[in-house]
């Protein structure tokens, strides 16, 4: 209801007529200066006499005056705008138009120049002419009606949800203008619904994967505290055991949360970033230190690489370092005991590169292009062996985006995998 209100002064906007004061105003006008200009002819042309003159300028004032009176009250009542065709409001144009033009010269060869013989010619002639005129209109305002039903149709067919349909523009004026703008319309909605089928879609893989990442270690966390809330388990160090799985559980459903709140954020363009001058290879080097004492108990290798000076570019370090967590867990995740994981720091253009190399299995070239889906990730059974809810890719990408800049991947069998990342210099 809110959305239908706030939307209808926007239509009114675009359906807001001309005044009537400004188009009964240029009517006055052009109906006055075509009498001026047509008495003139007459005195340059005819050369008259005082009364033939003057009896000219009466008829041709005095039909300009009935015209005006007439065009007034059709315009004033909206009589155009109740008939049900735009070809019979055209026609019945031509047919006031053809009785005014034969009122005006019946009258005026009746009272001043022609005998009554040649006043029943040019009436035969004037109906003839009159005739002619509107048939002629019925058949270009036919044309018009029918394109107009064209458009009418295809806009009652998107309305049905027929979005498909385009039409072919014909001619090169408004109605071939307003072909092309319902073309653009009906792209536009058709964009739009794809968007919506692709927004809904994620939004039930988000509840239903959500559902499940959260659901295991809730599981396992309620089944140790019902555990050692009865006494089932009595040993000291088994009872640590199941302490430490709880925390670790904890810890993971904290992490998910947390990630689904940043998400959040992202999805409604609130993730408001604090720019400052920042160094990223001290970042490089805080990061690295915060994952050392895993990769020690992993049997992996951490190292960092600073080419060039350190570089000083503005950054929210909390998201950015929240992106290097997420690249480092990652490659973590996917390196083998005596591994490697190598971080550099590189001058880029316009801005600066930091690479996460690991030289674990290579990323399968199918799977390359979907690491940074939401929820993606290579373990096709889901398993939580290897950890991660599959948002750590997706909210770096983002959180790199909304800096301005670009992240890849890529990955080679026997060399690795490597995701870089872009962080613009202003």
């Amino acid at each position: 209801m809110m959305s239908a209100q706030i939307a209808r002064p926007q239509a009114s906007e675009l359906t807001r007529r001309t005044p009537m004061a400004g188009v009964m105003l240029r009517f006055v006008v052009a109906t006055v200066g075509t009498a001026v200009v047509a008495w003139l002819v007459f005195l340059v042309l005819m050369r008259p006499s005082q009364h033939e003159l003057a009896l000219m300028a009466v008829l041709l004032f005095g039909s300009a005056v009935l015209s005006i009176l007439i065009g007034y009250l059709v315009y004033r009542s909206q009589w155009i705008r109740r008939s049900p065709r735009i070809a019979w409001t055209l026609l019945a144009g031509y047919v006031l138009v053809g009785v005014l033009t034969f009122i005006n010269v019946w009258l005026a060869a009746r009272l001043m120049f022609l005998s009554a013989h040649d006043v029943v010619l040019v009436a035969v002639l004037l109906l003839f002419g009159a005739g002619i005129t509107v048939s002629v209109g019925y058949l270009l305002s036919s044309s018009l009606s029918d394109e107009a039903g064209r458009l009418v149709q295809a806009a009652r067919r998107v309305a049905l949800g027929q979005l498909d349909v385009r039409l072919e523009p014909q001619g090169r004026d408004e109605m071939a203008d307003l072909s092309v703008a319902f073309n653009d319309m009906a792209e536009a909605l058709t964009q739009a619904a794809e968007q919506q089928r692709a927004v809904d879609g994620l939004r039930r893989d988000l509840i239903a994967w959500a559902g499940h990442d959260l659901r295991t270690p809730l599981t396992s966390v309620r089944v140790i505290v019902e555990a050692l809330a009865d006494g089932v388990v009595e040993d000291p160090d088994t009872i640590q055991r199941y302490l430490r799985t709880a925390r670790k559980d904890i810890e993971v459903l904290s992490l998910l949360i947390d990630d689904l709140s940043v998400l959040a954020q992202i999805d409604a363009g609130g993730l408001q970033l604090d720019r400052q001058p920042n160094s990223v290879g001290d970042l490089v080097s805080d990061t690295l230190e915060s994952f050392s004492l895993r990769a020690e108990r992993q049997g992996a290798r951490l190292r960092g690489e600073m080419a060039g000076s350190p570089s000083i570019i503005p950054f929210d370090a909390r998201y950015i370092g929240r992106v290097l967590a997420n690249l480092i867990d990652n490659a973590l995740r996917h390196t083998l005991s005596g591994g490697e994981i190598c971080v550099s720091v590189r001058s880029a253009a316009k801005g600066v590169a930091v690479e996460v190399h690991n030289d674990g299995p290579a990323i399968d070239p199918v799977d390359l292009p979907l690491v940074f889906d939401r929820f993606y990730r290579g373990e096709k059974s889901r398993s939580r062996a290897t950890g991660g809810a599959g948002l750590g890719l997706a909210i770096a990408r983002a959180i790199v985006e909304a800096h301005g800049g670009s992240i890849t991947v890529t990955s080679t069998v026997g060399t690795g995998t490597s995701f870089v990342f872009v962080l613009p210099a202003s």
